[in-house]
């Protein structure tokens, strides 16, 4: 099949060797690096060698490098020279494991992005240069505690900067269920960002009361059947990475917005798992549904 299917790191464990042997076992083709050792992108350059050497033994790739940059606050410029810095790290690491893009964001959000559009170009110029000079793909996900919150707001800054072949998408449907916007992941949200996605993160959840929960993949208000054969049907070859934030019991608020570390993969193992099944599944049937 076209569609690969990769996992987050951390969403399993902070232990390579569980990572890897999750992957076989699920028939992945990949492996995002978010935490491993309870260490950031930015501070596992010095284990590139060691990641890399454990994939290929199990003939996996990097699909990407799911890094923390601009998940700062936008009027601190200290905030935003170390992410800069903290960028270049991680393009490094994605440089030594081959990784095809490295994922970004658009600051805590202060506003609407077009109250703000033009802070937030500002600070982010910069990570656009030292992308574009290292030959790497930022994609920036749409993060609803950030500017960018949903698949219109990613159009419009994706637009507005402008550099197709250096900055693309992450789309996140499971992202956009909790859109304070409001927007419908699909297919309204993905209808902005067609054409421009360089990678996708699966979850899901759904609108409570109370606000927002996560769910396992596929019992949510994400139609993941749907985005998949949209997916397909317009060409789309590359990773589909379970990011799976679901836990038998609710993560911490703080936990969902800087995940990471033994805290947030305690029990992600499970959960992942089950979250993989439900993946392959659809996957399977959009499949089906696209050979008609």
């Amino acid at each position: 099949m076209s569609l690969k299917l990769s996992v987050i790191t951390d969403e399993v464990s902070q232990d390579l060797e569980r990572v890897v042997k999750f992957a076989r076992e699920h028939r992945l083709q990949g492996v995002e690096v978010r935490t491993l050792w309870n260490r950031r992108p930015h501070e596992l350059v010095d284990k590139a060698g060691e990641i890399r050497r454990a994939l290929e033994v199990e003939g996996l790739e990097v699909s990407a490098i799911a890094s923390p940059v601009f998940k700062c606050n936008l009027g601190s410029e200290a905030e935003v020279r170390e992410h800069v810095g903290i960028l270049s790290r991680c393009i490094a690491l994605a440089k030594a494991l081959d990784a095809p893009v490295v994922r970004v964001f658009t600051f805590w959000r202060t506003g609407s992005l077009d109250e703000r559009l033009s802070a937030v170009l500002q600070a982010f110029m910069p990570a656009v240069d030292v992308a574009a000079d290292e030959g790497v793909v930022l994609a920036v996900e749409n993060e609803p505690s950030t500017h960018v919150n949903n698949g219109r707001r990613l159009r419009q800054f994706l637009g507005a900067v402008s550099k197709p072949n250096v900055v693309r998408a992450v789309w996140d449907p499971g992202n956009d269920v909790w859109d304070p916007e409001g927007e419908r992941p699909f297919p309204d949200g993905y209808s902005y960002v067609k054409g421009l996605v360089a990678h996708v993160h699966v979850k899901d959840g759904r609108r409570t009361p109370q606000g927002h929960e996560f769910v396992p993949v596929g019992e949510g208000d994400v139609d993941w059947l749907g985005q998949v054969g949209a997916l397909i049907k317009d060409g789309y070859s590359g990773y589909l990475s379970l990011e799976t934030h679901w836990r038998p019991r609710q993560l911490p608020r703080e936990l969902v917005e800087m995940p990471g570390g033994e805290a947030y993969s305690e029990a992600g193992e499970y959960a992942s798992a089950l979250c993989a099944r439900n993946l392959r599944a659809i996957v399977d049937a959009a499949l089906r549904g696209a050979r008609g």
